[in-house]
């Protein structure tokens, strides 16, 4: 006989709002709800019977029709450079099951961790291998969020005393754009995980409509924009998005983009061999950046199939210094967990190259 499906809701990536209205629902005063909410996302107990300041009756009424359930880890692949990829399987409440990705990055003093937003993506940048799974569905807030829960969980013996989180994993975020905010909402409230403003980055391919809705929000992380180009002919070649949002529309957006005293507006240029990494794409990117206080970080391809090549050092060395010398800040960034398909645009599902590292779990 086949086994019943689970009706149990789930309780991660519910706002404090919901969790005070389980509560009443269940014959509890609101406050409880408050105490669940404390108990899932800065104390990280994802076991209701061990939320032990909450009453029996409510967590037994809880159990009957809640649980708190992480994405699963399926796999692990570690690299050499101490970065983790994970292979996840979600089920959200009624969705199909998926598998997506995250990526745990240790440094000294801190973590970062990449998350997803999307299972799969439907942007088509043609660097990026994400693109080539297409869209399978969108992720739920508390996909999105335990993600972040299950990395942390896992890692939870070696942590450092700060973490980072990037959501520049599979998906495009504004494509997503409720649930994405829901789970920021949760990730930076300093009753929920804490997280502070300035270590979350959220990265758009440029979705001109999100970009002007995020710049509302009362609570919103930093926001990076995926350039990766030095004008139109480039930009619509290898990312078809750009035909539908164009630099001068997207960089108007930037310049209107409200941006907070303490932050830049950060632009991602992922650098492809003799594409996009002239001297002249160089100049042509300081003429785009003007007004807008930003920064650049300068992504050297990662190798995947598909028919570009990583730059020259000395093209990426001379880019940097056109940058800086016309008053943009830019950085080289050189991805992390390349040995086992976890960089920047190689999010694609697939077995990593070394495998001596992969982990069953």
């Amino acid at each position: 006989m086949p086994a019943k499906p689970n009706s149990k809701k789930h309780l991660v990536g519910k706002s404090l709002a919901e969790l005070s209205a389980i509560a009443v629902s269940l014959g509890e005063p609101a406050y409880r709800g408050k105490q669940l909410y404390e108990a899932l996302y800065s104390q990280r107990v994802f076991d209701i019977e061990k939320i032990t300041n909450l009453p029996t009756k409510f967590r037994e009424g809880l159990r009957e029709s809640f649980e708190v359930r992480l994405p699963e880890i399926v796999r692990k692949y570690e690299s050499a450079d101490g970065s983790v990829r994970y292979l996840l399987g979600v089920e959200g409440d009624g969705a199909a099951r998926a598998e997506i990705e995250a990526v745990f990055m240790p440094e000294d003093g801190r973590q970062t961790i990449c998350i997803s937003t999307q299972a799969g993506c439907a942007v088509d940048c043609h660097f990026c291998l994400t693109a080539q799974l297409g869209l399978t569905r969108n992720l739920w807030a508390g996909e999105i969020l335990g993600q972040v829960l299950a990395a942390l969980q896992e890692q939870r013996e070696t942590l450092a005393p700060q973490t980072n989180v990037v959501l520049m994993g599979q998906g495009e975020p504004f494509l997503n754009y409720d649930a994405v905010m829901a789970a920021l909402r949760i990730l930076l409230d300093s009753e929920g995980m804490g997280l502070s403003a300035k270590h979350v980055t959220l990265s758009t391919a440029g979705i001109v409509p999100g970009i002007e809705r995020f710049g509302a929000e009362p609570v919103r992380p930093k926001l990076a924009i995926s350039l990766n180009a030095s004008n139109d002919e480039q930009r619509d070649a290898i990312m078809p998005i750009n035909r539908k949002y164009p630099l001068a529309v997207l960089l108007e957006a930037c310049r209107a983009y409200p941006l907070r005293n303490w932050e830049r507006l950060t632009f991602e240029y992922v650098m492809l061999g003799g594409v996009n990494d002239a001297p002249e794409d160089a100049r042509r990117v300081v003429r785009l950046l003007s007004r807008i206080r930003a920064k650049v970080n300068l992504i050297p391809w990662n190798p995947g199939n598909l028919p570009y090549k990583a730059p020259a050092a000395e093209s990426v060395e001379e880019f940097k210094r056109i940058l800086d010398e016309k008053g943009v800040p830019a950085f080289v960034r050189y991805s992390r967990g390349q040995d086992i398909m976890a960089a920047c645009g190689q999010l694609a599902l697939l077995e990593a190259r070394e495998q001596p590292r992969l982990v069953t779990m």
